[in-house]
């Protein structure tokens, strides 16, 4: 059952999955994103402890993207053709460090610490 699922999701052989797939690869080229500029790191804490461990010049270049967006957005405009055509929407930045996190989240609770951080309202 497992298997069949993946298979519905994955763009390699799933017809439908491969066109929502270019779909936003589209959308993403045309405001300058990449798919993990979309995680928010206020609503999820692993995202925050992620993007608190990556070099400074990946979240400075994450930040700047996420800012070109919200102006162009604004502008209601899109990133130049020659632009969107440099533009790699799924090369990933965040997935190894934040699968980094959740294995260490998951191995302090089956060894039963403490969490590394926890939620609290300011």
């Amino acid at each position: 059952m497992a298997s069949f699922l993946q298979s519905l999701v994955d763009p390699r052989k799933n017809w439908f999955a491969r066109q929502h797939m270019k779909a936003v690869s589209q959308r993403l080229r045309h405001y300058g994103l990449r798919y993990d500029d979309l995680y928010d790191p206020y609503y999820d804490l692993d995202i925050k402890e992620a993007l608190n461990r990556l070099p400074r010049e990946i979240v400075d270049a994450r930040n700047q993207r996420l800012k070109r967006a919200m102006d162009l957005s604004m502008k209601h405009e899109y990133l130049p053709e020659h632009l969107q055509a440099q533009q790699t929407p799924f090369r990933s930045y965040l997935q190894e460090m934040l699968a980094l996190v959740k294995r260490e989240k998951s191995e302090r609770e089956a060894l039963g610490a403490l969490p590394l951080y926890q939620r609290t309202i300011p």
